[in-house]
């Protein structure tokens, strides 16, 4: 077979019709590849992820075909469509079709420049058919091209990891009130373990800097000793120990403690001890 087409190429080389060749053979190549993904397919909204891409719309009963491509971004009526300009030879009603869109029971809508659905078509086993304007019945057929998958549900453990990772809403007015709040504390890592003593000491809690903070006596923890508390601030019913290098970490009042929010990361409470 190889012996056979070096055979053929070498008498098109000779009639000087090896473009023409190299054409056919180029076309061919072009036909066997699918179209990638439309930009922002990956992060459309799941209403329209899995109809993202490209589809080949036939007519019923007649070997007209086109691949037309269901895009993301907003384009006249609805979102963008594009297809080849022989597709509107192959199917002229496509030279009325300017956008798409999804109806409100799911069907997909193909319509031209004034939102008028030209084709509208339903779910059917792996495509989707319905009729045009023009009286024609029409098939989308999915073939071989990509599609974007829908994401897959988070587990609870994830549910639980990104709801711990937002800060708490808290209500100012339930807070305990700013000058219950200096005095020597014990800070915990797990509850009922206490850990350092730290002093919150009265001064100006809405100050850049904050109120002074210390340490009461020696601290074993690693982590606390490297962020070396010096301050702290108060407002809006968050306490936040601010460390002296400038930065801070932000706790909340939950019963009858403070507990550091958002709870990502190691975790750290403070309870107040009796004076």
């Amino acid at each position: 077979m190889e012996e056979s087409l070096r055979h053929r190429l070498s008498v098109h080389m000779r009639r000087g019709c090896l473009p023409l060749v190299a054409g056919v053979l180029f076309a061919g190549a072009l036909q066997a590849q699918t179209s990638p993904l439309p930009k922002g397919a990956e992060t459309a909204p799941d209403a329209i992820r899995p109809l993202i891409g490209a589809w080949n719309l036939e007519q019923a009963g007649a070997p007209r075909q086109c691949t037309i491509t269901l895009g993301v971004e907003q384009s006249g009526q609805g979102r963008q469509l594009r297809f080849p300009a022989t597709c509107r030879r192959a199917l002229p009603i496509l030279g009325q079709i300017m956008s798409w869109s999804v109806g409100g029971e799911g069907e997909l809508r193909l319509h031209d420049g004034a939102g008028k659905a030209v084709i509208t078509l339903s779910k059917s086993g792996t495509g989707l058919n319905g009729k045009g304007t023009d009286g024609q019945d029409y098939l989308l057929d999915p073939k071989d091209h990509p599609r974007s998958a829908r994401p897959v549900p988070p587990s609870a453990a994830e549910r639980a990891a990104t709801a711990a990772a937002r800060p708490t809403v808290v209500d100012p007015a339930a807070a305990p009130p700013t000058d219950a709040v200096p005095g020597r504390y014990v800070t915990m890592r797990q509850q009922n373990r206490e850990g350092c003593r730290l002093m919150l000491e009265a001064g100006v809690a809405n100050a850049p800097g904050g109120a002074p903070a210390r340490f009461d006596g020696r601290c074993d923890d690693t982590g606390l000793t490297i962020f070396d508390p010096v301050g702290w601030r108060y407002a809006a019913g968050r306490l936040s120990l601010v460390a002296r290098k400038g930065h801070s970490v932000d706790l909340v009042f939950e019963n009858g403690q403070w507990r550091k929010d958002p709870a990502v990361g190691a975790p750290l409470m403070l309870r107040k001890l009796a004076p």
